[in-house]
Parts: C-alpha cells; structure tokens; sequence
C-alpha cells in the first residue's frame, strides 16, 4: 500500500497548476477511501514544484495594487488571491506529508480536507479570472509565500504557529473588506466566490488552532505563551490590526493569543 508521505510528495513534485490541483483532490480521496497507509516515511522536497508562470517578484518588486473597482485592478486581486490558494495547496500537503505521523489519523483528515479546499478555491478563482479574459499566470506573483514553510520545516508546532494561526488568521481580517469592494462594483460573482473561501478559511484556522492546543497539552506546554514565543522568533513581518475579532474567535483563535504582541 502506498504510503501517505508517499502521495504527498507526488503532489508537492507536480508543477501544472491544474494537474496539482487534480492531484490533492486525489491524495484526499485515497485517504478518505482506506488507500493509503498512514506513514511519513518519505522527504519531503525543499520546495514544491512551481509552473514558469507566474513570474515570481520579492515584496519589493511587486506592482503596487488599486484599492478601486477597475476590471483591471480587480483581476490583480483575484490573482493575487488565486496564487495565494495554489501555494496553499503545497502548504497543507507539505504539513501533512511531513508531520502527518505525529498526530493521529484526525489530523490527517482535517489537513487533507484543507488541501482540497484550497485546490478547489484555486479552481474557482482561476475560472473566474478566464471570465475576465485573464488566467493564472498572466501577472507575476508574490515569491515569499514558501517562506513560512521553510522557516519551519524542523518544528510542527511553529508551522501551525505560523501558517495557519497567523497567515491564514489574516485573510480573516481582510477578505471582507474586499468582499464589500468587489460588490460595490456590482462583481458580485467574485464576492460570492471570496465569500465561499472566507468561510472555508474559518474552518481551516480552526484547524490549525485545535491542532497546535492538542499538541501543546501532548507535550505539557501552555499554548497562549508558546504561540507568542514562536510568532516572536519564527514570524518575520508584525502583528497588525485591525483583527476579525469575531471571525478569529469563531475558529479558536482568541484575543489573548493576538492582543498583547500586536503592533
């Protein structure tokens, strides 16, 4: 029997973006039908196999983006949020394929699932942006999404910290805004589609929050102050508000994590 680390690196290692996609949504379904052994008894690679499109920029490089309701300021957006979901699809296979056997199966589950949502909020954003007469890969796209991953590599509990706790914990804090800026403009089958990711993202920080407690208590540690330790020493931007208060607190993620070390 094929092993998870296995399947999981067969997806990290596909660089189409449409082929990855297909591939997560098949490591789930072989892990939800038996298929696979629940062993991480492969490396997993360094970094995942990217396409050549899109042109990957620093921060710095990066063309500043409209706030306005242009088609062409909106169809960066999406884009950018398309990209966002194709190297959410690695980060949540690399954190399964990795540390998947530290955990009980229901870890498995929940990562597996974030997995195919990502894939499938790729999906979404990508057909869209065809409406639009765009696709993924037309514009460049940020290079430092993989960062978090490869400054936590060697330690689970500062990968849920990190990626989930506070990258995804962000999307919480402005993707309504930006719903609310694509309706004002009458796009309102892009603000359905960001809608639908904003609610899976709940569920995902969720995740990561439940997660890190779990093995906080498996090794005897207080969560709060060890999520604080870890955002201080492995997060290289800042905690800034203004948070989502409710939507973080619906998926676990309370004030007394975030408030203190907030810029």
């Amino acid at each position: 029997m094929q092993s998870l680390g296995e399947a999981a690196r067969v997806v990290l290692l596909t660089a189409d973006p449409h082929d990855k996609r297909r591939a997560a949504r098949g490591l789930a379904r072989a892990w939800r039908r038996g298929e696979l052994a629940h062993r991480c008894d492969v490396a997993m690679p360094d970094r995942p196999a990217w396409p050549d499109r899109p042109e990957l920029l620093t921060p710095a490089q990066m063309p500043r983006r409209r706030k306005g309701g242009s088609e062409r300021g909106r169809i960066a957006m999406l884009h950018a949020l398309a990209h966002i979901e194709f190297a959410a699809i690695d980060l949540a296979v690399d954190l399964v394929g990795r540390f998947g056997d530290l955990f009980p199966r229901g870890f498995v589950d929940d990562w597996i699932g974030v997995a195919a949502d990502e894939a499938m909020h790729f999906a979404l954003l990508d057909r869209r942006l065809r409406a639009l007469g765009s696709h993924y890969g037309a514009l460049p796209a940020h290079a430092g999404l993989w960062e978090a991953a490869e400054a936590t590599a060697d330690d689970v509990l500062a990968r849920l910290a990190i990626v989930p706790m506070v990258l995804e914990a962000r999307g919480l804090d402005v993707t309504p805004a930006t719903v609310e800026r694509f309706r004002a403009v009458g796009d309102e089958a892009s603000a359905r589609i960001l809608e639908r990711i904003y609610t899976d993202e709940i569920r995902h920080v969720s995740a990561g929050t439940s997660w890190f407690g779990w093995l906080c208590d498996e090794r005897g540690f207080p969560a709060v102050e060890t999520w604080q330790r870890l955002v201080k020493e492995r997060f290289r931007g800042q905690l800034k508000p203004p948070f989502n208060d409710s939507a973080r607190h619906d998926a676990g993620l309370t004030q007394e994590y975030y408030a203190v070390i907030a810029s």
